[in-house]
């Protein structure tokens, strides 16, 4: 078994650390969101934890960690008496990103359940996580199915298996922690929610703490043992001040005074629903208990608003974590019957109640590197020549009609286009490939029942063969790559029409965000076209680099079409199941260069001929229109929409799919 590194050796995030600590006193918290860039120790932290938990109380021989003095009565291995029993170190259990549901929640042997009426069922990791740790490296990309089956078992305390009628019931109360970098995608809000806290790391920036990290790291995989037997009596002081916190817990007084700060900030900070509240009590309580006292002090309310407060207060995916500590201090003082000035500072790994350093949730992280763009804005220039303006704030966004791709695809599970899924309505039925993992009753029934008489059936049961198994076939929605190509040229540079245009490429990035696509970003002016973003699941990344996207120059076009075409062409070899949607954002101008028009025309043709469905959002305006952008659609064989006609509730339809190749007037 791999030495796992010592907690008490990671060099730094305190932050990070203490939000760990205070899970592992009072696991009521709700886990640990851990956001940061790569190779900032946010996994190594994590899977060092379980090394200082106390040992688990179990029933012996139970596969889902029964408390031997307060059984399940439902536990499938049960029933069990209670009584004493045996102990076993508390286990952290990894969920990997492309886990199947079967592995997650356990299976059920369908062919017996049939047949013979058994529940032959064989535990998943939801129920190795029980009274545990479950960890998610890498959570933002947890396939949508199984983010839902985690938000039932955190809901409820308990995972349901159902097959055909057939249902298992087992506890899975766990500590959820999970680990992502931002820059790779967000969090669906709900289960954003569900973790009890967050924490921001950053690499530090100071030589000598980063020459620290090394040495420690290289001394580590020269010789684990060696390099965890020095940190031996540094971990079992952090052992033993977390049993001494979890007994002190429950004498933690939360008083009157703490509780209406409590609410008061939750209230400042508008967050939605009681669950910031709820955390914050628990969180302040824990801190209390790892500093040694039993009455919750100001400081302590300070640092759980720190720690359960940024990822809650974000009213749209685009908005950065983290909180105004001015404004922070500002309501406590309101609210407090100063019981203390909040300058005590307890000692121990993670600082007990000090406030958060400048890397935690408001310092580092993305929210420092969003660039400054606005009307009021100096230009920033990128070498696209003369004629360059400042970057244009976006208008407000909107809610968009719905921009979906023809056909049937294969892609990987979403929200916007049609596709055979394991998820979804049942659309018929087929042999299975592989294991058995959604059984189709009726279909498996009419296989097997011409049989019955020969294989000699004589009770109620069915006698069924691995033959006569079915699977259903099922048809849902997936994920596209959805390629934004932006013009940013002169023609487009109207401070009003570029706050509008800006706008509605944001509604369609919140659209992307929502339906879980992919998405990237071209943009084209001057003499070329540049890929601002490369095909990604960070739909805010999108949003950063559409917000200070200055203006200004010729109109290259055919410069920008042929850009897209390279990105597909690459991505297309990365991912062949995930279907292309062109979103072309221009007033069809084209300038620059011998014949523009012509070869924008030539451009856009191979798309046609590669059936890229495709849109392009006609930002054309005034009282004389050219209808350059329609053309432009009709090379593409796509559809065009103007500024209007994208917004859901305009006239022209609820629903708008983009034609692509598939149109049928010909």
């Amino acid at each position: 078994m791999t030495t796992p590194f010592p907690f008490t050796a990671v060099v730094g995030q305190d932050d990070l650390r203490l939000a760990l600590l205070l899970n592992a006193v009072s696991p009521a918290v709700g886990g640990v969101l851990v956001r940061g860039e790569k190779g900032t120790a946010k996994s190594t932290a994590v899977r060092a934890l379980s090394a200082l938990l106390p040992a688990v109380a179990v029933v012996p021989g139970c596969r889902f960690s029964c408390d031997p003095g307060a059984p399940d009565p439902g536990c499938p291995d049960g029933p069990h008496e209670v009584g004493p029993g045996g102990e076993r170190a508390a286990r952290m259990v990894e969920l990997p990103v492309g886990a199947s549901e079967d592995r997650l929640v356990g299976a059920l042997d369908i062919e017996r359940a049939l047949a013979e009426g058994v529940k032959a069922f064989e535990p998943g990791l939801l129920a190795d996580a029980h009274r545990g740790i479950l960890y998610v490296d890498e959570v933002n990309l947890l396939h949508d199915h199984l983010v839902d089956l985690l938000l039932d078992a955190a809901a409820m305390g308990a995972s349901y298996v159902e097959r055909e009628g057939v249902s298992v019931r087992h506890a899975s109360k766990f500590l959820l922690v999970g680990t992502m970098n931002p820059e790779e995608g967000e969090l669906r809000p709900q289960l954003l929610d569900r973790f009890g806290l967050t924490v921001e790391v950053a690499a530090s920036r100071e030589p000598d703490q980063r020459v620290e990290v090394v040495r420690r790291r290289l001394a580590y995989d020269d010789d684990p043992a060696a390099f965890a037997a020095r940190w031996a009596g540094e971990e079992a002081a952090v052992r033993q001040r977390i049993v001494a916190a979890r007994e002190l817990l429950p004498q933690v007084r939360l008083g009157d005074a703490a509780l209406r700060q409590i609410a008061a900030t939750c209230a400042a900070f508008e967050v939605d629903g009681m669950r910031a509240d709820i955390v914050m009590a628990r969180t302040a309580t824990a801190l209390a208990a790892w500093a040694g006292r039993t009455d919750v002090l100001a400081e302590d309310v300070r640092q759980a608003a720190l720690l359960a407060l940024p990822h809650r207060r974000r009213r749209n995916p685009f908005d950065a974590p983290g909180l105004d500590e001015d404004k922070l201090d500002e309501t406590l003082e309101q609210s407090a019957g100063r019981d203390g000035d909040g300058d005590d500072d307890p000692d121990g790994p993670g600082g007990g109640g000090r406030p958060a350093p400048e890397s935690g949730p408001e310092g580092g992280g993305d929210t420092a590197a969003r660039p400054e763009a606005g009307e009021g804005g100096k230009p920033q220039p990128t070498g696209a020549g003369a004629g360059e303006q400042a970057p244009v704030r976006a208008a407000e966004p909107f809610r968009t009609k719905v921009l979906s791709v023809p056909g049937i695809g294969e892609g990987a599970a979403g929200r916007r286009s049609r596709a055979r899924t394991e998820h979804g309505r049942t659309t018929g039925a087929r042999r299975p490939q592989g294991a058995l993992t959604k059984l189709h009753l009726a279909a498996t029934v009419r296989a097997a029942a011409p049989y019955q008489r020969a294989r000699g059936r004589s009770g109620p049961g069915l006698v069924i063969r691995r033959d006569d198994l079915r699977q259903a076939r099922r048809e849902g929605r997936e994920g596209n790559l959805v390629l934004f190509v932006v013009d940013a040229s002169g023609s487009m540079a109207a401070r009003q029409r570029m706050g509008a245009v800006k706008g509605a490429v944001l509604s369609l990035l919140l659209d992307a965000y929502q339906r879980r696509d992919k998405v990237g970003l071209v943009t084209f002016r001057g003499s070329g076209a540049d890929v601002a973003l490369p095909p990604t699941s960070s739909v805010d990344a999108a949003a950063v680099r559409l917000e200070s996207l200055p203006t200004g120059g010729r109109t290259p076009l055919a410069a920008g079409l042929l850009k897209a075409h390279e990105v597909l062409r690459v991505e297309r070899l990365r991912d062949p199941a995930r279907r292309a949607l062109l979103v072309v954002v221009t007033d069809g101008r084209a300038t620059g260069g011998p014949e523009p028009v012509a070869l924008a025309g030539r451009a856009a043709r191979l798309f046609a001929a590669e059936q890229v469905a495709s849109v392009v959002v006609d930002c054309e305006s005034g009282p004389v229109r050219l209808g350059l952008a329609g053309q432009l659609a009709g090379e593409l064989a796509g559809t065009a929409v103007t500024l209007d006609e994208l917004r859901a509730d305009s006239i022209a339809g609820l629903v708008r799919d983009v034609q692509g190749t598939s149109r049928r007037a010909a």
